[in-house]
């Protein structure tokens, strides 16, 4: 039969009626979406069911066989139909006529077709040995000819696809990650294609192929919306452009936006965003549940064998308080109740993000279900662990994303709402505006070191574009914004206003170093009057370096870095007939006194251990207060040896030093001998805190030289190997020349680690130097520390000495 007499009797089977049916379908506005697909779908299997029958006639152990999308009853406007025509072995001339007869009408009216002959051995031979094939045949669904041979083949192609799980899904994982890397992101493109993208509709399809062969599933939750919303959009696609593409360009997002009634294209791209990330995430659980699933399968019959057959234990690691480490997630330890403890998802996520461990799905939406609001202002706790997990890196990104999947972000800040999955239409930007704020802190904690107050340039980061979800100047919207977040998150009035300046003043050093004359005196003056103070101006400048390369490789270079700092140097100046005089050493209490003279009378330590919580609520609710720490008050006849001896008890406790402050106490007249007060906030890392008896004991002995602390603490390094994760910057250690004019003030900034105050003054004591005070304070996961010290002799060190104190100091720490 040639071609004419099949297109001839494709005529006559009607495809000029199916045609006409199916544009009325496509044009009327009464049915969309779901409803349209499957009506497309059942339309053109009526029409394919009429052209087999007559096309088959006597012809038997045929089938004609729906995949892929079109399997799965999702027909689009423009899409492919993908078919099989299974055989059992028939005479291939017939088999071939039959083809033509059938292919030849879909192509005449302009339908892309993806079409095969195969026998269920072939197709079954096919799908072993091309996985894109295996996954298009998990779909398969019958058209017409023999049911039987339809689902046999199903039959057989899903027991495979179940047997051969362990091998084919880490290829499909593969195949997943390939495409992600050449496509890019779907929920961060301003064009992005709703089917390749990662995040679209090839994932959603791979998802269904996981759930298929039960080693492992996707969350179910919102996973069905955000695929119908893709295929909505899709739809909308091809109506709007009249053909078959899957990519979303920008000339044409109003129009797809209109014919979704949508408001705008920005709203068409946040529901895309949106859908998007429900898909990334699901894919994220899932494909590490398959990970996991596949290890403990290799794993468990060697351990079984050793065990004797007994079910081995699954190990569980501590984190933090309530959160313990198990299969390589971030889990609830058994004894944690979310209900009664606020803080407890902020110290899981800080927990994670430190350890680069991903959140248990099951963790998150049991804290997401069960966790009470916290309190306005936050506990200290809560603010610390919040700078704690910004502060993490590039880890804090995956945790955040386990956060927002379940609404906790948004409960926590809801302010966040508005600028969640928010396009950014600006080339140079490359990420939605949620996710630049993210950005920006991940790289602001690489400047942690460069700041004296990382946990405020941290937030600053998060919050520095949160005005874009309101009208108007983004600045002056997000410095009314950060001053409510900075209060309700508990920082003081200082603190608020320092925040609020860096919100509003974000771009002020790139977009006065880029476009205005440095020379001009007024230029200079006018950004000095806006910082206000040195400590402000250092944070800028951080916070705008991490802002632009947080933005996109266009936005920073090292000729606009060299502009911002060259100005920066010229504010500074200006800025520098205002620094503060050192401030007089406060008079000590009369507890501090009585300490004092105890410790004298006595010639050992003496302390005091003191819980600390929030004062009352002003509804005076008959609620716990929330505890904040404990208040450590150690005073102790001077000596050296003081500052290593109590932080290496401390460590060996494990005992987290949060704040700590080291001075020599000027006793009454009449009182002979010299003090060292030293006054600390602690909390314990995990259980309670030890008894003050047991803590005055250690610190004699370790003062007397009986206790190794250097010993203990590395036996405990050994026996505890820290984990894989974030990989902190290096420690920086330097001179601050004018600080003071009684003595040499050293500042160390360095990632917070058990023992690093045991080793900072060790070092210290080991270069012969006397410590006049200290001023320790943990930020986050940063420790921020001043030490005010004097050659032996009481004076402050030459300047070329200090310098090789610093430099020695790093290098210990870096070691």
């Amino acid at each position: 039969m040639t071609s004419t007499d099949v297109r001839q009797e494709a005529e006559d089977s009607g495809p000029g009626g199916y045609a006409a049916a199916r544009l009325h379908l496509l044009t009327e506005g009464a049915r969309s979406g779901p409803p349209r697909r499957s009506a497309l779908s059942a339309l053109t299997d009526e029409w394919l069911a009429g052209l087999f029958g007559p096309a088959a006639g006597a012809l038997r152990g045929v089938a004609l066989i729906a995949v892929g999308g079109y399997g799965r009853g999702e027909l689009s406007p423009r899409s492919d139909l993908d078919l099989v025509l299974l055989h059992d072995g028939a005479d291939s001339g017939a088999v071939a006529a039959l083809a033509d007869r059938l292919w030849y009408p879909v192509w005449d009216l302009g339908i892309a077709l993806d079409h095969s002959v195969r026998t269920p051995a072939e197709a079954r031979k096919t799908a072993t040995e091309d996985l894109k094939v295996q996954l298009g045949l998990l779909d398969a669904r019958h058209l017409a000819g023999d049911l039987g041979l339809t689902a046999a083949l199903r039959t057989t192609v899903l027991a495979d696809w179940r047997n051969q799980a362990p091998k084919r899904l880490p290829e499909l994982q593969e195949l997943c990650a390939e495409r992600a890397a050449r496509q890019g992101e779907l929920q961060y493109l301003l064009e992005p294609d709703l089917k390749e993208a990662r995040g679209g509709l090839r994932d959603a399809t791979a998802l269904r192929a996981v759930a298929a062969s039960w080693l492992a599933d996707a969350p179910r939750e919102g996973l069905d919306d955000a695929r119908r919303r893709l295929l909505d959009v899709r739809d909308a696609l091809h109506l709007a452009t009249g053909r078959a593409t899957d990519r979303l360009a920008l000339q044409e997002q109003d129009q797809v936006a209109a014919e979704l009634g949508l408001l705008d294209a920005d709203t068409l791209l946040r529901q895309v965003y949106e859908a998007a990330r429900v898909i990334s995430y699901a894919s994220d659980v899932t494909w590490r549940e398959v990970g996991r699933v596949l290890r403990s399968r290799a794993v468990r019959p060697r351990l079984r064998a050793l065990l004797g057959g007994a079910k081995p234990l699954t190990e569980r690691s501590p984190l933090a308080e309530g959160v313990v480490e198990q299969d390589g997630e971030v889990v609830l330890a058994r004894a944690a109740r979310p209900e009664r403890d606020p803080v407890l998802p902020l110290r899981a996520a800080a927990a994670a993000a430190q350890a680069g461990l991903p959140l248990s799905l099951h963790a998150v939406r049991r804290m997401a279900g069960t966790a009470r609001p916290l309190p306005t202002p936050w506990p200290a706790e809560a603010r610390e662990q919040l700078v704690t997990l910004l502060g993490s890196g590039r880890p804090t990104v995956d945790v955040w994303e386990a956060l927002e999947a379940e609404g906790l972000i948004t409960r926590l800040l809801p302010d966040w709402e508005r600028v969640r999955c928010r396009p950014q239409r600006n080339a140079v930007h490359i990420w939605t505006v949620d996710r630049h704020l993210i950005e920006t802190a991940v790289r602001a904690s690489e400047f942690a070191r460069r700041v004296s107050r990382p946990d405020l340039l941290l937030v600053a980061a998060l919050l520095h574009d949160i005005g874009k979800g309101w009208p108007g100047d983004h600045s002056v919207a997000g410095e009314i914004i950060a001053k409510d977040v900075a209060a309700r998150i508990g920082f003081d009035r200082e603190d608020v206003t320092v925040l609020a300046t860096l919100v509003r003043h974000h771009l002020l050093l790139i977009d006065t170093a880029t476009r205005r004359d440095l020379e001009d005196p007024a230029t200079v003056r006018g950004v000095a009057e806006a910082v206000g103070s040195h400590g402000t101006l250092e944070l800028l400048h951080a916070l705008t370096e991490a802002d632009a390369l947080a933005t996109g490789p266009a936005a920073w270079s090292s000729w606009r870095g060299s502009l911002v700092a060259d100005l920066v140097k010229r504010v500074a100046a200006v800025l520098a007939g205002d620094v503060p005089e050192d401030p007089e050493a406060a008079a000590p209490t009369a507890e501090q006194e009585r300490l004092a003279i105890e410790s004298l009378a006595t010639g050992g330590p003496v302390l005091t251990l003191r819980a600390q919580t929030e004062p009352p609520t002003e509804e005076g609710l008959s609620e716990d207060p929330e505890p904040l720490g404990v208040e450590l008050v150690i005073a102790v006849p001077e000596q050296p040896g003081v500052l290593p001896a109590v932080a290496g008890v401390l460590a060996m406790h494990r005992l987290t030093v949060r704040a700590a402050e080291l001075r020599t106490l000027d006793l009454p007249d009449g009182v002979e001998g010299s003090v060292l007060l030293l006054n600390w906030r602690v909390a314990a890392q995990f259980g309670s805190l030890p008894q003050a008896a047991r803590l005055r004991a250690d610190l004699v002995r370790a003062l007397d030289g009986s206790l190794d602390i250097a010993g203990r603490l590395a036996e405990r390094d050994a026996a505890y190997p820290r984990r894989r994760g974030v990989i902190a910057p290096p420690a920086r250690v330097t001179v601050a020349p004018t600080a003071s004019r009684h003595a040499t003030v050293i500042e160390v900034r360095s990632q917070d680690a058990p023992g690093l105050l045991f080793r900072i003054g060790s070092a210290l004591e080991k270069a012969g130097l006397r410590v006049r005070s200290a001023h320790v304070s943990t930020l986050g996961s940063n420790a921020v520390d001043a030490f005010y010290v004097t050659s032996g002799a009481g004076v402050p060190l030459p300047g070329p000495e200090a310098t090789s104190v610093a430099r020695a100091l790093e290098e210990t720490l870096r070691a």
